[in-house]
C-alpha cells in the first residue's frame, strides 16, 4: 500500500494572535452605535402600546380558554 501524506494545516482559518481582542471591542462599538440610532418611544406611547398588547394577550387567552373548555366538554360527551 502506498501512503499519501497531506501537508500540515498552515492555520489560514485562524485569526492572528493580536486580532482576537479587537473583534469583541468592534462588536461592542457597533452595538452602541446601533443603539444610538434607535428612536425610543415616549412614556405616553409606551403606556399605550403596553395597554394594547396586554388587552390583545388577555383576549387571546380568553379565546383559547373557551375553546379548551368546549373541546374538553365535547370529548367528555363523546367518549365519557
Amino acid at each position: 500500500m502506498t501512503e499519501t501524506r497531506t501537508p500540515a494545516p498552515s492555520g489560514a482559518g485562524k485569526p492572528a494572535e493580536g486580532k482576537q481582542g479587537r473583534g469583541l471591542l468592534r462588536f461592542y462599538r457597533q452595538v452602541v452605535a446601533e443603539l444610538r440610532k434607535v428612536v425610543w418611544p415616549t412614556r405616553k406611547q409606551l403606556s399605550t402600546y403596553f395597554a394594547v398588547v396586554l388587552t390583545f394577550v388577555v383576549f387571546v387567552i380568553a379565546i383559547v380558554s373557551v375553546l379548551d373548555l368546549a373541546f374538553g366538554w365535547a370529548m367528555f360527551k363523546i367518549f365519557g
